[in-house]
């Protein structure tokens, strides 16, 4: 099924349960966004180093690490598929999707799919509740956090550089070294 005639239409979960399983799809607000490409190289790389480093650090706690394509239902019209993300309630955790917000989600950026990032999913991570939301660039070797404040919303952004240590705020005790995530692939 191609979405493309119907773009304009509202979507909700049970529409995008029927869609093929070779398709990657997303919804924010009703709107169905398109997961092709496929990620680079250098994309699955700070991917996998990501899920490496953050999965042996909540080993042995109440959290646990995902990685894309787990789907994540905030609601009937808002279903997305993070790069990565830690939950720490498990009774979000079902065995078809994550049903409500993760504690931590990661986005690592690219081209095609940087400015949804950038905006609706921020906006859409914010709006439910998202406590830590990171921006993963592995072409400017940087990622960007935003924590809930206490109006529940997100503040300025806090910049991280390739050589820095990243604490993470929403799963206490975890530090994150770029260096190890932003790896040369040589």
């Amino acid at each position: 099924m191609s979405l493309a005639s119907e773009k304009d239409q509202r979507f909700a979960y049970s529409d995008y349960l029927t869609w093929p399983d070779e398709e990657r799809w997303e919804l924010i607000d009703g709107k169905a966004y398109d997961m092709t490409p496929a990620p680079s190289t250098r994309h699955q790389m700070v991917t996998l180093n990501l899920v490496r480093l953050i999965s042996t650090e909540v080993r042995g706690t109440a959290c646990r690490c995902f990685v894309a394509p787990t789907d994540v239902v905030f609601s009937e019209h808002d279903v997305v598929q993070p790069d990565v993300f830690v939950v720490c309630d498990r009774a979000k955790i079902t065995e078809a999707n994550i049903q409500g917000a993760p504690d931590l989600v990661i986005e690592v950026v690219s081209p095609s799919t940087g400015l949804k990032d950038k905006r609706e999913k921020r906006h859409l991570y914010e709006k439910f509740g998202v406590r830590e939301y990171l921006l993963v660039d592995p072409a400017l070797k940087s990622v960007e956090r935003f924590t809930l404040g206490t109006d529940a919303l997100y503040g300025r952004g806090d910049v991280f550089g390739p050589t820095e240590m990243l604490p993470l705020l929403s799963v206490e005790g975890i530090t994150i070294n770029l260096q190890e995530v932003f790896e040369d692939e040589a």
